[in-house]
This record gives structure tokens, C-alpha cells and sequence, in this order.
């Protein structure tokens, strides 16, 4: 059984989703909520009532508990780290499930960060929340809801490497169970109260039980069973690679154990150590998948699968153009998808990877032991072909348009894989390979502001010191980690960022250059962001002269320019300047680009906060109710951009003295914040405050009570603790009752 790794599972396990839980934003789900890419239990899956009983016993309300190995494992190569956690962790996830015992159930990949936030916001989406803000926001918001939410239910933290991916992301609740699957105890928080499972191989009795689960009834087949089950010392890796050899080449376990005792001595006389069990394994099941797949080399597809994400590679990876070529590369025939996808297949058969579903958008899944294990068998040249084979086959599928999709996710995912096992492969000619700042960018794209900047850090360095500091490329990569910066809120770093790029690209472009300009334009967006709007100034409007004279005064890149010095005006409190160069800015679009384009509207925005500052709230509410009747009748009413206008419209008529229309208007700004992204969002809480603050000046204290007595309640449960909003309520309902 699967839930399908793109998709959701249903009550009753059918792998069909009972309820409209993705993009359900704001709107209540249908329960119970199966969220996150879950492997499959594999074939002839059995309980471990001997090795680890009574898992379900421990694992209750409030509790945490870790899967970890019996023995901690000497490297990544090390097959003691494959004892069988994550199929234990899946096998106790769905008969939770199915009993039933949970109203949510998260699976969520824990291997970094971004996985942690991704997984997080999926699970947000599912179970009716919204995933529109930051990718940080959305998992704190989400964590905070399960720590109050009377609900039951289940998070599955699988593969956690590091226990800092999960700072500030700890769940936890009353009503909820955490189970974690890692390759040891230190990759458990240790200030956490988290009880440690050992899962150490399968006993003697499972093993068999597993074997003969896998097997059938051909007595035949099994003859010889209990000597193999001890000669592979009971390894749940080696059995299961046993095991589909035997089954699919039809031969008994003791014509296996004949292979396998052979070639064991022989790596043994040979000078080796001795092997684990699933060491001498899996090269039995390369070989049966060679023979299984004559016209595709599987050494050469089985070292692409390496590296990349082994919890899950999308199956259109392998079947892209990119990857045909590599493989023809190495002397096979020329390899079309089909054949291709029948070679991955094959590997399946032979107990090597994985595929789930098995039928559309398929997942490819690869133990990180196995992966390990061949990348450090593979020659070099095969190593490197295999790096930039797998660059440009994640480069052709790259979704353009859906960074917070699951299938961009797992693209990042492997992208971050690939880095790490290409080395500097993916550097050559004085620049990197487009993958590598595509995949930064899809990060600030879906909203995943710490794992941005952590990689836009690291790929500088690389460039650093692989190409030179004053590079372009480096440069290039600088000023993407100055705006991964600034939305992260570390503006005040992203400043001498920019400078190092604007100093670089004037010395090597000239200041009049298109991209020296465009560095002086982020170095005022990053002193405005500090509060120094009155250094950005000048900044800016060195900026906006040089794109007048390079590119023109009609240039998208001059109409920005504009933008940005009439922002920074306003900020440095320039306000007679900032509505003289929105005005501009306005007239200048509108002739361009036509009345209603986003470009005017959200210029209009600007030009009427900079009436509102000059003391013009006659003026400001006129051009808000503009803004506002563009964008309902371009966007609809509901749009977050046009809910914002309409409370901008609130606030401008509330600081007029209008109490009648701003209080109609943050009525409906609110309602439709509380249709779309739901009554607990901060946006729609934010709303509310300014609602109740619009109450308490009319004179409606009670009404103003009791809305700030219901915000603050919501705040608590949803936000993290010591949340700004949540003290912002707390000291607005102190002011109105003394």
C-alpha cells in the first residue's frame, strides 16, 4: 500500500483524498489529514515484536520518541545505520491511521532545514491553513497550532540529521505524538525529553518471518532459508536485497547463500575487513539488474541515482534528455525514456531502490547508505559525468512557475544533494552551472528565508574561492545573498554586501554600467531597510540618473528606479519629493504599460502614503480609493492586494477623522482576511487590531473588548511565544480598561 508521494491519504487508505485540504486556505478541512511524502511499506513488511516491542505502548499523547540504531554507524557508508527505522516509523503511522487514532498525521523529511520548513507548510496547507507568507512563518504558525489544538495527532520526523533544522520547529502538544527516525542519538536535541528506541537488526524468528513473508510457499525456494537468514546476520538491508533477487530469479536461498559465501571470502582474502552482510548484497543485486537490463548501463544510472535526494527523486528526472545522453555516454544503446524507465525498474526488481507511486508522477527512492557506498566505488570521470549529467536533467524538468510546489521541493532537495556530492565539479570556465543559482533562487521564491541565506552563503564562498572575489560571478552570487538577506530581516548585513558588489562592478563595468546600477538601487533598498533612508537618497538618485541616460527614461528598469528614490524620500521624510517622483513614476507607467497594470497600482499605493505623511488625507483617500477599485475590478475582491488596499483605504480615512467609512472598511477588510487566510493568520489578526483601535476612538469600548479579548486568545494559540502583535493587543486592551 502507498499514499502516492505527490498526494494525500485518505480514511480509508484508498490513496484518495476525502477532503479539499490543498489550497484550502482559510477554509476548515475535512478530517483526518495525511500530509507529506511517505515511502511505502515494502513487500512482506512484518512487526518487530521481539527487537523493538511495544513501540505503540510508548509512543502516547505528549510523548517523543527516536528510532535510532543499536549501534551507532562509523560513516555514512556503514549498513548498520540501515535497520529498518522508517519502515517501523511508516508501519506504526498507518495503523495509528487506520485505527482510528489521529485527526493529523504529517510526514515530514527532516534531512534539513528547507525539508523541515517544506514539509511543515505542506502540512499547514492540509489541514486549512495558509502557506502564502514565508516559509518560516508558515511552520512556526503551524507548530503553534498544534501546540493548543485538541485534535490528535501524529508528526514523523524522518532521517533528522541535525538537530538545529529543527530550532524554534519543535512539535509539541497534549494531544500529539512525535516520532523521529535518525541515524543516531546525537542528532536528537538533548535539552528535549525525547526517550531513544534502539532498533538493532531483525531476531532470528523475524527474519525468517520476513523471508518467508517474501517468498511464498514454494518449499523449494525457501530450502536453505534458516542457514541464509544467519549468514546475513539478520541485516533488514541485506535480507531485503536478498530477498528480491531470490524471488525475482526464481533460484533457492541455498543457491544464494552459495554466491554469497563465495564472494564474501573472497573480499575477505582479498584484504578487506569483514563485510556487513548488505556490503556483498547489493552488488549481487547490481549484477542481477545488469542482466535484468542489458541495454542500459546500470553502474552508470545507479551513480546518478546517488547523487541526488534519496528520499525522493522525481522519476521524470531519469527520463529527461540530459540523462539519455550521459547514459549513451558510457557505451550503452541509445537511451530512450522508456528504456531508461525500464532500467530503474529493474533496479527496483533487484532491491536496490524504491519507486512509489508506480504509476503517475513517480518517486525514486535510494537508501543514503547505498548511495554513499557507490559514490565512493565509482571512478572519477565516471563520478564528474554522473554530477553534470544530473545538473542538467534537474535544470530541464525545473518548474518555473511553482516554487511551492512538492515537485520543486524535491528538485531543491536534490539540487542541495548534488552540491554536496559534485564537490566543485559544478565549476568550470570562471562560472557555476545555472542549477546551482536556480536553486537559491527557487528558495527566495518559496519563501524559505533561513535556508537561503545559509546556501547564498556557502555558494559565495565556493565562488570565492574557486573563481576570485572581485569575479562577476561572485559578485552575481553576492548581491543574491544580500536580498536573501533583506528578506530575512538581516538587512543590516546585506548593506556591506551590496557594497562589495557595487565597489566590484564599477571597477570591472564602470560605474554607468546596467549592473553597477542595479547594485546602487539594492545598496538604497538595503539603507532604507536599516533606517538610513537618508543615506539611500543620494544612493538612489545617482541610480536613477545613471538608468536615465543608459537605458532611457522609459526603461522598466528607470520606472523602478524612480520607485525606489521615492520611496527612500518618504522614509527620510521628503514627502513634497516622494509625491513628486510617484507622480512622475504613475504618469510614466500609465503611458507605458496602460491605467490598471500592477506597476501603477502599487506606484499609486506609494503616492498615497506620501499624500497621507504631507497631510493631505483628503488627497490620500482619493488615490487609495483608486488603487482599490483597480485592483477589484483586475484582481477580485478578495485578492490579497486588493484586501490590502482596502485597509490602506481603513487607515487613511481613520487618520481623517472618518470613523463611519474607516470602520465599514476594516469590517470588510477583516471578513475578507477571515474568508482567504483564515481567522488565526496574523495579517487577519492585525486587521482586527485595527478595528478594535477604530472601535475604542468611536467610543464602542465593549466592542473593542471583546474583539481584542478574542485576538489576543487567538494570537496565543497560534503564534510563537512573544510575538510583537500579541503584546501589541495585550498593551491596546490594557489602555481601553485601565
Amino acid at each position: 500500500m502507498h499514499t502516492g508521494s505527490y498526494g494525500l491519504m485518505s480514511a480509508d487508505g484508498s490513496g484518495q483524498s476525502t477532503s479539499p485540504v490543498q489550497g484550502s486556505q482559510g477554509r476548515v478541512p475535512a478530517w483526518p489529514v495525511w500530509s507529506g511524502p511517505v515511502p511505502p511499506l515494502a513487500d512482506g513488511f512484518a512487526d518487530r515484536p521481539d527487537t523493538v516491542p511495544g513501540l505503540a505502548a510508548t509512543l502516547v499523547p505528549g510523548v517523543t520518541v527516536a528510532l535510532v540504531p543499536d549501534q551507532a554507524p562509523a560513516s555514512a557508508q556503514d549498513w548498520r545505520a540501515s535497520t529498518g527505522k522508517t519502515q517501523l516509523a511508516r508501519y506504526f503511522a498507518e495503523s495509528l491511521w487506520r485505527s482510528p487514532g489521529v485527526d493529523v498525521l504529517a510526514w515530514v523529511v527532516a534531512s534539513s532545514r528547507a525539508s523541515v520548513l517544506s514539509g511543515f507548510a505542506q502540512a499547514a496547507a492540509a489541514t486549512g491553513g495558509s502557506d502564502t507568507d514565508d516559509a518560516e512563518s508558515v511552520a512556526a504558525r503551524f507548530i503553534g497550532w498544534l501546540g493548543t489544538t485538541a485534535r490528535p495527532w501524529l508528526v514523523v520526523l524522518d532521517d533528522l540529521r541535525d538537530p538545529a533544522d529543527l530550532d524554534g520547529l519543535w512539535p509539541s502538544g497534549p494531544a500529539g505524538r512525535v516520532l523521529i527516525t535518525a541515524a543516531g542519538p546525537a542528532a536528537v536535541p538533548s535539552e528535549r525529553q525525547v526517550l531513544a528506541l534502539p532498533v538493532p537488526a531483525f531476531s532470528t524468528r523475524e527474519a525468517m518471518g520476513y523471508l518467508s513473508g517474501r517468498l511464498g510457499t514454494d518449499p523449494d525456494q525457501r530450502s536453505g532459508a534458516i542457514d541464509l537468514v544467519g549468514d546475513l546476520g539478520c541485516e533488514p538491508a541485506a535480507l531485503a536485497q536478498a530477498s528480491a533477487v531470490i524471488v525475482s530469479s526464481g533460484m533457492t536461498c541455498r543457491d544464494y547463500r552459495q554466491h554469497f559465501t563465495q564472494r564474501q571470502k573472497r573480499l575477505v582474502e582479498a584484504g578487506r575487513a569483514e563485510p556487513s552482510a548488505a556490503a556483498v548484497t547489493w552488488t549481487f543485486s547490481a549484477e542481477y539488474a545488469e542482466h535484468l537490463s542489458p541495454g542500459v548501463s546500470i553502474r552508470s544510472l545507479v551513480t546518478l541515482a546517488a547523487m541526488l535526494d534519496g528520499h525522493g527523486i522525481p522519476g521524470v528526472v531519469f527520463t529527461t534528455a540530459a540523462a539519455g545522453k550521459y547514459l549513451t555516454e558510457d557505451g550503452g544503446q541509445p537511451a530512450e525514456p522508456q528504456r531508461t524507465w525500464n532500467a530503474i525498474l529493474c533496479l527496483r526488481q533487484a532491491g536496490l531502490l524504491t519507486v512509489d507511486p508506480p504509476g503517475a508522477l513517480p518517486a525514486v527512492q535510494v537508501s543514503p547508505v547505498m548511495q554513499a557506498i557507490i559514490r565512493a566505488a565509482v571512478p572519477g570521470d565516471l563520478h564528474d559525468r554522473a554530477a553534470r549529467a544530473a545538473a542538467d536533467a534537474l535544470l530541464e524538468v525545473w518548474p518555473r512557475d511553482e516554487p511551492r510546489s512538492r515537485l520543486a521541493a524535491d528538485l531543491r532537495a536534490c539540487a542541495v544533494s548534488l552540491r554536496q556530492a559534485a564537490g566543485d565539479v559544478l565549476w568550470a570556465e570562471g562560472s557555476c552551472h545555472p542549477l546551482l543559482v536556480l536553486t537559491g533562487q527557487s528558495m527566495d521564491n518559496a519563501g524559505l528565508t533561513g535556508p537561503a541565506v545559509a546556501y547564498w552563503r556557502e555558494l559565495a564562498a565556493d565562488s570565492e574561492r574557486l573563481l576570485e572575489p572581485g569575479s562577476l560571478q561572485t559578485l552575481s552570487v553576492t548581491s543574491h545573498l544580500g536580498n536573501a538577506l533583506i528578506a530575512a530581516g538581516e538587512a543590516a548585513e546585506a548593506v556591506p554586501a551590496f557594497q562589495r558588489v557595487l565597489d566590484g562592478r564599477a571597477d570591472v563595468l564602470g560605474s554607468d554600467h546596467p549592473d553597477a546600477i542595479a547594485a546602487k538601487v539594492w545598496m538604497g533598498r538595503a539603507l532604507v531597510a536599516v533606517g538610513r533612508p537618508g543615506d539611500a537618497v543620494p544612493v538612489l538618485e545617482q541610480a536613477l540618473a545613471g538608468s536615465e541616460l543608459v537605458r532611457g527614461a522609459d526603461h522598466i528598469d528607470t520606472l523602478a528606479a524612480r520607485e525606489e528614490y521615492a520611496a527612500a524620500a518618504l522614509a527620510a521624510g521628503m514627502t513634497a519629493e516622494a509625491i513628486r517622483s510617484y507622480r512622475h513614476a504613475i504618469a510614466d507607467r500609465e503611458r507605458i504599460l496602460g491605467g490598471q497594470h500592477p506597476g501603477v497600482m502599487s506606484a499609486g499605493l506609494g503616492l498615497a502614503a506620501a499624500y497621507l505623511a504631507g497631510g493631505k488625507p483628503k488627497d490620500a483617500i482619493a488615490q487609495y480609493k483608486q488603487v482599490l477599485t483597480d485592483r477589484e475590478a483586475v484582481l477580485g475582491p478578495d485578492h490579497p492586494d486588493t484586501l490590502h488596499a482596502r485597509g490602506s483605504l481603513a487607515s487613511a480615512n481613520f487618520a481623517a477623522g472618518r470613523m463611519g467609512a474607516a470602520l465599514q472598511l476594516y469590517e470588510e477588510t477583516c471578513a475578507g482576511y477571515q474568508r482567504t487566510i483564515g481567522a488565526d493568520h496574523p495579517t487577519t489578526l492585525a486587521c482586527r487590531a485595527d478595528l478594535a483601535r477604530g472601535y475604542y476612538a468611536a467610543g464602542r469600548l465593549g466592542d473593542a473588548i471583546t474583539l481584542l479579548t478574542d485576538g489576543i486568545s487567538r494570537a496565543e494559540r497560534s503564534l510563537p511565544p512573544g510575538d510583537p502583535l500579541t503584546q501589541r493587543m495585550r498593551d491596546a486592551l490594557i489602555n481601553i480598561t485601565g
